[in-house]
């Protein structure tokens, strides 16, 4: 995303991970791949995480990517979950520790973290329909509660929402948890990306504090809610805002 070059913005290049920089075998460049998350979080090894984030992110960087789409973290609720190689623990102090000197590790390096996925993503038939049901009890003590030690302690470059319905609303739709609670509690200070193709609708996501939606979105559906009243300008400039102070902090 970015690449204005008469606006003086620069292109900026994300990889996946979360066990190392994936590229296409087909590029012809080799990558590390690192233990799966819950093997890292076995170790309970804080300085240990640190330097994989330093390693991976010089990767990261030798490829001239800028924002690397990790780490995940969402909570082991059962061990079938086909999403739990990529995921720490099934307890949420371990996870925030972890996972947040994994991204001290990762932006010591002049490039990004994005940490994933905001919230309650604890499983993958059906993610981008599923709801997940949570009193607001369960959702601070359990499945909020590593975000809010990564934001607190690391403040990673982005946050990336879930595909899921969090009580009936869509994560990437959802203000009370991407500008309430992410940016007026916790002072998360970068920009919140969709994840890839969600099935939310883009002028609400903009609205939600959700800054950026990949893979490509959809700005005609957004010009049309501008023309109606349902999205401001100042709306969109805060999600602007957001992306071009997030470009400043990466090499």
């Amino acid at each position: 995303f970015g690449n204005q070059k008469k606006y003086g913005i620069p292109n900026m290049m994300t990889c996946d991970g979360p066990a190392g920089v994936r590229i296409l075998p087909d590029c012809g460049v080799t990558t590390t791949w690192f233990p799966c998350a819950t093997l890292l979080a076995s170790t309970w090894n804080e300085e240990l995480l640190q330097e994989v984030g330093r390693v991976a992110a010089s990767e990261v960087k030798e490829n001239n990517f800028a924002l690397w789409l990790a780490p995940a973290v969402n909570i082991h609720r059962s061990p079938l979950c086909g999403r739990n190689f990529e995921y720490y623990s099934e307890d949420p102090l371990l996870a925030g520790k972890l996972a947040a000197s994994l991204i001290r590790g990762v932006q010591a390096n002049g490039v990004g973290a994005c940490v994933k996925h905001f919230a309650c993503n604890n499983k993958e038939t059906n993610r981008k329909e599923s709801d997940s049901i949570v009193s607001e009890q369960a959702l601070r003590e359990i499945y909020l509660r590593q975000f809010e030690i990564i934001i607190k302690e690391s403040q990673p470059v982005a946050v990336m929402s879930s595909y899921n319905k969090i009580n009936g609303i869509y994560a990437a739709e959802n203000k009370e948890l991407l500008t309430d609670i992410l940016r007026g509690e916790w002072k998360f200070e970068g920009f919140v990306t969709s994840d890839w193709w969600n099935h939310a609708e883009h002028y609400l996501e903009l609205k939600a504090g959700e800054d950026l939606k990949m893979g490509c979105g959809y700005p005609k559906r957004v010009k049309k809610a501008l023309r109606k009243g349902a999205i401001t300008m100042e709306d969109i400039k805060g999600n602007v805002r957001h992306l071009l102070q997030a470009m400043l902090r990466l090499d």
